[in-house]
């Protein structure tokens, strides 16, 4: 049984960009799950900083300036605590280091618009036979809300498609995406893709978040 990438898109985030200092807090976590991208880890803001951003109970994304300009992003998943200072985002020593090599970094903050999840084999297993448009409940990765199934693709990079039923592979004939990007007006193609439901032969899982 593979293990599902859940793509993640919210549609309620902001173009909000605060700056912000990153500071390493030893009590929150950063373990193996979260290395390999089962989990997000935790970040602390103050309500103030929260509201700004439109985050709170959300995910933040973290952006610095690495050595040469590279730029390294975090996100992570979002605890109000008040006893945070104003400006500061306390997140797990464990990170911070191993991506900064630091204690501390100026930053800015932003909401984060999509990322990924790696959903282990049990969770997985939960998204077979579902169907483009079907619902999972967002706590599966640790949100409130809903996770609206919108696409996704298999082991070959074949695409999903809402208008075909079942899981199985067809070559059909498609003049828009997914599976097809027309160069010209009235273009058609035929082309492989995979039908509307998921099977242990997809790979990737796209979703949107819905707030309820």
């Amino acid at each position: 049984m593979p293990e599902f990438k859940l793509v993640v898109s919210n549609p309620y985030a902001r173009d909000v960009v605060e700056k912000i200092k990153a500071v390493a807090d030893e009590s929150l976590k950063f373990e193996k799950e979260h290395r390999e991208g089962k989990a997000l880890p935790v970040a602390k803001m103050n309500s103030k900083l929260a509201e700004k951003l439109g985050v709170k109970d959300g995910v933040v994304l973290l952006r610095f300036k690495g050595e040469g300009g590279k730029k390294i992003k975090m996100h992570l998943k979002v605890i109000v605590d008040d006893s945070v200072e104003d400006g500061v985002v306390k997140v797990p020593e464990g990170l911070i280091t191993e991506k900064l090599g630091e204690l501390e970094a100026e930053g800015e903050a932003l909401p984060s618009k999509a990322w990924q999840i790696t959903l282990d084999d049990e969770k997985s297993r939960k998204l077979i036979g579902l169907r483009i448009k079907d619902e999972i409940d967002a706590s599966i990765i640790g949100l409130k809300g809903k996770l609206v199934i919108t696409g996704g693709s298999d082991n070959s990079g074949f695409p999903m498609r809402p208008d075909i039923p079942g899981g199985a592979k067809k070559r059909v004939l498609l003049s828009q995406p997914p599976g097809f990007r027309p160069k010209r007006k009235g273009e058609r193609r035929r082309k492989t893709v995979r039908g509307n439901m998921i099977t242990e032969d997809i790979v990737q899982v796209n979703t949107v978040l819905k707030l309820e």
